[in-house]
């Protein structure tokens, strides 16, 4: 059971990286550049958005707290958002906007590394949560703000 809780916490977020490239790379030369143009505003103002609620609230980390040794060896910095976290859930939710049934699929997978994370003791629930809301949020706002500028062209999307 540990080495299944490694792999979720250190490694599936490679498995979902490679799932969105490779849906990117099949996409139609049109989807490809309403995908790139979607990320080149979304992806920056999440990690904004990570950096300012990280500097708003300090989590001290589940293995700094409870004086143990987490499965996997990490600084004790603060744990608010969960980078893993924000990565997965900012590409689940980038695809979601262009393919929803892959996007679910990431979304479980993103899932299982929030999981991972916490128990592996480096992130509490909290941290977990908070990187999926940045992302989310960003992510409905900016396609929000692309959709009512007609920037991208939705029609075949869904």
């Amino acid at each position: 059971m540990p080495h299944l809780i490694i792999f979720g916490a250190q490694y599936l977020y490679l498995v979902i990286i490679a799932i969105a490239v490779i849906y990117f790379f099949i996409q139609p030369r049109l989807r490809q550049k309403d995908i790139a143009l979607f990320c080149l505003f979304a992806l920056p103002l999440m990690y904004i958005g990570l950096k300012i609620s990280a500097s708003l609230y300090f989590d001290p980390r589940p293995f700094v707290i409870g004086h143990f040794t987490p499965l996997i060896a990490h600084t004790s910095d603060n744990g608010f958002p969960s980078d893993h976290a924000l990565l997965t859930s900012a590409i689940s939710s980038v695809i979601f906007f262009f393919n929803k049934k892959v996007s679910g699929g990431l979304w479980v997978l993103t899932i299982l590394v929030g999981i991972s994370r916490v128990m592996a003791g480096l992130h509490h629930t909290v941290d977990i949560v908070g990187a999926m809301t940045i992302s989310i949020i960003v992510a409905f706002v900016v396609d929000y703000v692309l959709r009512h500028s007609k920037v991208i062209d939705y029609k075949n999307n869904f």
